[in-house]
């Protein structure tokens, strides 16, 4: 499993580096807004520890861009203490709220318990000839390894996350802006969907695993999932 710890103060997060990889985690830290926000367009994470104070932003509007485009738990971890910022923090999707001192065996159970929750039933996937491992984050088509882009991987991820019901254009194009403040238009979202069913299909122009809901975005039916 893989963390980001987004925090500033140099003592609290080598501390935290250490106990977690103690716990079996993978840990990355990034000081800042910024710094976060490259790490989560380079690298899939499967829990953000994030800081409320940096020195850059406001952490609560940074839980907000994750929680808009992200089907990942958030957990806040900051010293402001009042009822009012944590009812804040809960109100933009948190998943937890840790005030500063705090136990780490504390911390430990609640990462874990907020992981559970996201938990799918399955890990493992499997859509006509294609096998997706959502917590390897690993897909083999007829058994030879298929690799996505970081971005190819969060819009199928989506997808999966959404499989039955339809997932927006707009949604999608969010996912891809918002957090590398750079838009993508509409045009370059459809060559993405391309490239993604290049790699999955056996026939991209009758599509079988990302089907295109006309005039609203791309679904995944429940059905084709075996």
């Amino acid at each position: 499993m893989k963390i980001l710890i987004v925090e500033d103060n140099e003592a609290i997060y080598e501390g935290l580096k250490f106990s977690l990889e103690h716990e079996n985690f993978s840990v990355i830290i990034a000081k800042n807004i910024k710094e976060a926000k490259q790490e989560i367009l380079k690298n899939i994470y499967n829990l953000i520890i994030l800081d409320i104070m940096l020195p850059d932003g406001d952490g609560i509007e940074l839980c907000k861009n994750i929680k808009a485009n992200l089907d990942i738990p958030v957990i806040f971890l900051t010293a402001k203490d009042s009822e009012g910022d944590i009812v804040k923090g809960l109100n933009v999707g948190a998943d937890d709220y840790i005030v500063k001192p705090f136990r780490i065996g504390e911390l430990v159970a609640r990462i874990n318990n907020a992981l559970r929750k996201y938990k799918k039933d399955e890990n493992i996937i499997k859509i006509e000839d294609v096998t997706i491992d959502t917590e390897k984050m690993s897909i083999y088509k007829n058994d030879n390894e298929i690799i996505l882009t970081n971005l190819e991987w969060r819009i199928l991820n989506t997808l999966l996350n959404s499989r039955g019901n339809i997932v927006t254009r707009e949604k999608l194009l969010n996912l891809a802006c918002d957090l590398r403040g750079n838009f993508i238009n509409d045009n370059s979202l459809t060559v993405y969907i391309k490239r993604i069913r290049e790699k999955l299909e056996d026939d991209i122009n009758n599509p079988r695993i990302i089907k295109t809901i006309k005039g609203i975005g791309y679904k995944i039916e429940n059905a084709n999932i075996k």
